[in-house]
């Protein structure tokens, strides 16, 4: 049975625990770990935990206390010196959504997982979700055509106060605004469909509904990959309604999730019959019914995933190069937006942006972030 640590333990942490809490008989959790331990208390008394209680990583780390997988739930600013020193005491990690703040961290990490020869996932649990899963799986299947153009909505919203939380709202700390830790999941998303990166992006970035933070409360990005194809992707905490999802415009059909399919044919002029190709939309609705839905999804989906890795010592579907190529996607997004620039990919060592320092050096400051609160009361969080 595996023994598992959990370091942070805010609104995300209790998705980590009711998916680990999802299998008893392959994993146990024995600490939890935040700087306000009292938050871990009231997490352990809430899912009647028997586990220990540390106020910090290292502590928890030198304690003796067998751990065979750390997660790491804190705010992105420390995830790569959490992960690593987890690692240097020979623990697997599944690091929270970003990564880390920056490529030089991302790469940091890896070595550490190659060093200590330890596994490293990095969590993108939409991957596991039913509509995401399925449009992969119909994409590679090729009955769509190849990838013209591919539209990726990170539509969310968040109030004024959202950002009064003490760490968020500041590049130092929170290391961006949506682009980094809304759309993440939705940048994942297009890397692994597309199965590469663009080679150059432009963006635009602007806060306009958020005073009381530095970052960026919207960006709009387009990237151009080899090929010629093109993506747009916009991250946002300012759209109500908060409809999410990915719409791939390919040579034979448009298709997408949520779930929709359009395809055309084309009259002698060339302009598109009335009523579609409806043989080609009928094979490709037959062929999404037919994939099996996942067993989990979401968080327990990956957890699944991560602990079916180290029981057969095999490699989790989300792992740090991932994790790196969404990193230097978003990187390139900043970059382009806080330069007013193209941006050319990859993003070498040599490069200011591949750096926490060198983000942090150039990045557009929107406003000033006056005052702050250190904890919000309990009230949960949707995924």
């Amino acid at each position: 049975m595996l023994q598992i640590a959990i370091v942070g333990t805010g609104n995300i942490a209790h998705a980590h625990v009711q998916g680990l809490l999802t299998f008893p008989e392959r994993c146990r959790i024995v600490a939890l770990c935040d700087i306000y331990p009292e938050k871990a208390r009231r997490m352990k008394e809430q899912y009647q935990l028997d586990c220990g209680i540390f106020d910090d990583h290292e502590k928890m780390l030198a304690s003796g206390l067998r751990i065979d997988l750390l997660h790491v739930c804190t705010p992105p600013y420390v995830h790569a010196q959490i992960a690593i020193n987890a690692m240097n005491r020979g623990c697997n990690v599944l690091v929270e959504k970003p990564m880390a703040a920056s490529l030089e961290e991302c790469d940091a990490m890896l070595a550490a997982e190659q060093k200590n020869q330890v596994t490293m996932a990095c969590v993108a649990q939409n991957r596991f979700r039913n509509p995401v899963y399925k449009l992969k799986k119909v994409v590679d299947s090729g009955l769509a055509g190849k990838i013209c153009c591919a539209h990726v909505n990170s539509f969310w919203w968040r109030a004024h106060c959202y950002y009064d939380l003490w760490w968020r709202g500041l590049w130092e700390k929170e290391g961006g605004g949506p682009t980094l830790n809304h759309a993440v999941h939705h940048i994942d998303m297009l890397n692994w469909i597309e199965g590469r990166l663009p080679e150059e992006v432009t963006a635009i970035l602007s806060n306009v509904m958020h005073d009381n933070s530095e970052v960026e409360d919207i960006s709009l990005a387009c990237l151009r990959y080899t090929d010629g194809s093109v993506a747009q992707v916009t991250s946002s905490v300012i759209h109500h309604g908060e409809e999410q999802g990915i719409s791939l415009q390919c040579a034979n059909a448009l298709i997408g999730a949520p779930w929709h399919v359009r395809a055309e044919t084309g009259k002698s002029n060339g302009f598109p019959q009335e009523e579609g190709n409806t043989e080609l939309i009928r094979r490709l609705n037959d062929f999404y019914e037919s994939i099996p839905d996942l067993k989990y999804e979401g968080h327990t989906g990956e957890i699944d995933d991560v602990l079916t890795a180290l029981e057969g010592m095999t490699r989790p579907l989300i792992t740090g190069q991932d994790g790196r190529r969404t990193v230097e996607l978003i990187s390139a997004i900043y970059k382009a937006g806080c330069l007013k620039q193209t941006v050319f990919l990859p993003i070498g060592r040599e490069d200011p942006f591949y750096t926490f320092e060198g983000l942090l050096g150039h990045a557009v400051r929107f406003y000033r972030k006056a005052a702050a609160v250190e904890n919000f009361e309990d009230v949960g969080i949707r995924l």
